[in-house]
């Protein structure tokens, strides 16, 4: 493949990014679509019904399920802001996005994915207070104090992703390729070609060494959860202890392993279909899956989303 001498692009003139080709073939493209449609539809359907089951369920007014539903939000506009670009381009068979397009999306793609991590952070620390603590749990986990949580978690996210954002664009263009299907951080870094996107590998070696904290505050939180359930006279109360937390530990999980594969790998140079294949997962996977958890290990949620259902289905009924 010949490579040409990479220039620097004057700002004024870069007026879009060349985002990576699905496919040359119609067909194969079509098909990206489809299924990028049905998971984007699934994923935020699902999350969708998590908020509006928790909002219309009085029982559910609680901290656990408040930052439950904040991470529903932020779990749909983490696939909306990559996800209805990327199905365009599939079916029109157009590669390009705008550079305010591009800003835009890894200014609110960053801002989700920090948000959802320090939620999921925040309600580690929410089950360790209830399980650890129940006597003061009422207390320390009012409603004011789960709002400035959400507040805080919001605020300095917004910052976070403004630091990110300015400091990826700072920096001269000498190309405007990425390869990758949406404006990845580590793929528009290999595009900059002066000293200055140093200051953006600092503050994401800084945001990495901040989320590593989160994770080990979170492990040291399951910790003295598991180890003051494992004390509980009672079987029962055991389990309902236990399924309270699984399901975050586990999504937990999923997010760190999917984050961790897709940003400990070397960026390519080229195009690569794996470096697609692994974005794919680790951008839609947590999203797709955190409801699906949920639901499935949790009476409560899946009562109010039956009700929920139940409710729309007479509605409808009554009205035709």
């Amino acid at each position: 493949m010949h490579i040409e001498e990479q220039r620097p692009i004057n700002k004024s003139s870069l007026s879009e990014f060349i985002l990576l080709e699905f496919s040359e073939v119609w067909e194969i493209r079509l098909l990206y679509f489809v299924a990028l449609l049905i998971v984007y539809l699934t994923t935020a359907a699902g999350n969708i019904l998590i908020i509006t089951g928790i909002i219309s369920d009085y029982r559910l007014h609680t901290p656990m399920y408040f930052f439950l539903m904040n991470l529903a939000i932020q779990d749909v506009g983490q696939v909306s802001v990559i996800f209805p670009k990327s199905m365009a381009n599939s079916l029109t068979n157009t590669r390009s996005i705008s550079y305010c397009g591009c800003v835009a999306q890894v200014f609110f793609y960053t801002f989700f994915v920090a948000s959802d991590f320090s939620l999921l952070t925040v309600m580690a620390y929410d089950r360790y207070v209830a399980i650890c603590n129940p006597l003061q749990y009422e207390i320390v986990m009012n409603r004011q104090a789960c709002f400035h949580m959400v507040t805080t978690v919001v605020i300095v996210n917004l910052f976070y992703g403004v630091l990110h954002t300015g400091g990826t664009f700072a920096p001269t263009f000498c190309s405007n390729v990425v390869n990758q299907f949406f404006c990845e951080l580590p793929h528009l870094l290999k595009l900059v070609c002066t000293d200055l996107y140093l200051v953006e590998v600092g503050a994401i070696l800084l945001s990495a060494m901040v989320l590593f904290g989160c994770f080990v505050f979170i492990i040291v939180t399951y910790v003295h959860i598991f180890t003051t359930v494992m004390r509980m006279p009672s079987v029962q109360t055991r389990q309902k202890a236990f399924s309270t937390c699984l399901p975050h530990l586990i999504v937990c999980s999923i997010f760190v392993v999917t984050g961790l594969l897709a940003y400990l790998k070397p960026t390519s140079n080229s195009p690569a279909h794996p470096d697609l294949a692994l974005a794919m997962i680790y951008s839609i996977v947590p999203p797709l899956i955190n409801p699906v958890i949920y639901s499935m290990r949790n009476k409560e949620i899946k009562y109010a989303v039956k009700k929920l259902l139940n409710l729309r289905f007479r509605s409808l009924i009554l009205q035709s």
